[in-house]
């Protein structure tokens, strides 16, 4: 039986490793992404995004909630700063909202840019480093009017976007990632209609892919250009361990081709300059959109490449009339999520050491730039307001753990970061799901940092 840690014991991790065992270069931090958590839809001169869209239209989001104010973090910027400083992290990854900064197209709104300006120095005076994701999905909706990531001309103005971005914070942050998880971005946005801006394209959703990669390869470019000094850049990819229910030959190819869809479509190009072979894919992929030479844009060389892990996947031969060649199955675990993802904290050093496996001198040094998990949590109010979740503090002990193990199998890790900082509108399933180390009360716009804060708080300031 798992014994539970408790307020007051050191903060160590599941096999009794201490922050130290990481070395004095790791990063670690927390994570969250602009329309998760800022509100202010149109503060200070900002356009809609496509989630503002998205969110707006009825039956879209399972509670009928939208991202209006969110945590309100775009005016209770230094209180949250604040507190992420008591937490005692050394970086902090956030994204840029596209819309904030280009209301329209070509029309820079200054205003917009002076918020992230603020956010990044009120970061360094607390001692923490800037993590910038450029697109974390919140697309302008004028650049979706113009036929989004479906159109090839939206990768060329999302390299402008990078290029500003960097004239602009460039001297003050050292690290970027382009995009956040491309697979996401497409098929759920593109692909199955779930996500913003709800299109339901199925297997023609690889146009989205292929651009959204297109606009990562020119955006490292054009920072690159940009840039006075040295930055690293790279790029988020949500990885997934897929396993096959049986050894069965069938059951082995539909494990390949999801591996193939979900991970490798986007590591191979990234990494090696090629898309999966269509045959091990399985699916009819329209790839009339790729052009000559756009695979050596997408492949231009990267830093760093971010990793968000949160559960492996299972999968089976496709039952008779299902169009997809596999098919989903539950992972087996002792723990799920409020999600409904199994809890399998070995499946993080897994993808990490499948990847230095797979890519060798290819793969760049990584960071788990997302892990975490929603639990169901409960406010405790009186004197001294409480959220007691023993059960994520468990999940980050044995999750950073399987990140130690990957180190010590060789694989060059530098980062890790919680998601999230904050409990926030989480997409689609609007405000049920809390992935955060602080709860947010939606009603008051009250922090209460978790149990989960506090261990983490003890684990970054203990020392063996």
């Amino acid at each position: 039986m798992t014994t539970l840690w408790s307020p007051g014991e050191p903060g160590t991790l599941s096999d009794g490793r201490t922050r130290d065992r990481f070395g004095a270069g790791f990063l670690w931090g927390t994570a969250t992404a602009s329309y998760q958590i800022e509100g202010s839809p149109d503060a200070d001169g900002k356009g809609p995004s496509i989630w503002d869209t998205f969110a707006h239209t009825p039956g879209k989001i399972l509670d009928g909630s939208t991202g209006d104010v969110a945590c309100d973090h775009y005016r209770r910027m230094p209180d949250d700063v604040a507190l992420m400083a008591g937490l005692g992290v050394n970086a902090y990854r956030f994204s840029i909202s596209w819309p904030r900064i280009e209301p329209e197209d070509g029309a820079v709104e200054m205003r917009g840019v002076a918020f992230y300006d603020r956010l990044v120095d009120e970061l360094l005076a607390h001692g923490i480093a800037p993590v910038v994701t450029l697109y974390h999905w919140d697309l302008p909706q004028w650049a979706e009017d113009l036929g989004g990531w479906l159109e090839r001309d939206t990768a060329q103005r999302f390299a402008d976007h990078a290029e500003w971005m960097v004239e602009n914070l460039g001297d003050r942050v050292h690290t970027w990632i382009t995009l956040n998880e491309p697979v996401v971005a497409s098929t759920f946005g593109y692909g199955f209609g779930t996500h913003a801006p709800g299109k339901v394209l199925m297997f023609d959703s690889f146009t989205a892919t292929h651009h959204l990669l297109l606009g990562h390869g020119l955006a490292v470019q054009a920072m690159r250009a940009a840039a006075d000094g040295d930055l690293r850049i790279g790029i988020t990819h949500n990885l997934s361990p897929v396993h096959p229910e049986t050894d069965s030959d069938a059951d082995r190819a539909a494990a390949a081709s999801l591996d193939a869809i979900q991970n490798r479509i986007y590591m191979d190009s990234v990494l090696l300059g090629e898309y999966p072979d269509p045959e091990v894919v399985g699916i009819p992929v329209d790839r009339s959109c790729v052009s000559h030479g756009d695979l050596a844009v997408i492949a231009e060389p990267i830093d760093v490449l971010g990793i968000n892990y949160y559960n492996p996947t299972l999968v089976s031969a496709p039952a008779e009339g299902n169009p997809l060649p596999f098919e989903l199955k539950q992972f087996p675990s002792e723990d799920v999520t409020d999600m409904g993802w199994p809890v399998v904290p070995d499946g993080l050093r897994e993808v990490l050491v499948q990847q230095q496996e797979r890519y060798g001198d290819a793969l760049p040094p990584v960071m788990v730039t997302e892990n975490g998990v929603a639990y169901p949590d409960t406010l405790e109010d009186g004197d001294v307001p409480r959220v007691d979740d023993p059960r994520r503090v468990q999940y980050l002990r044995e999750h950073i753990a399987a990140v130690g193990r990957a180190a010590d199998e060789g694989v060059d890790v530098q980062g890790y970061f919680v998601w999230s900082f904050l409990d926030n509108f989480e997409w689609a399933e609007g405000y049920r799901p809390r992935f955060g180390l602080v709860y947010t009360d939606y009603a008051t716009q009250r922090r209460v940092p978790k149990t989960s804060y506090t261990w983490f708080q003890s684990f970054l300031g203990g020392r063996s």
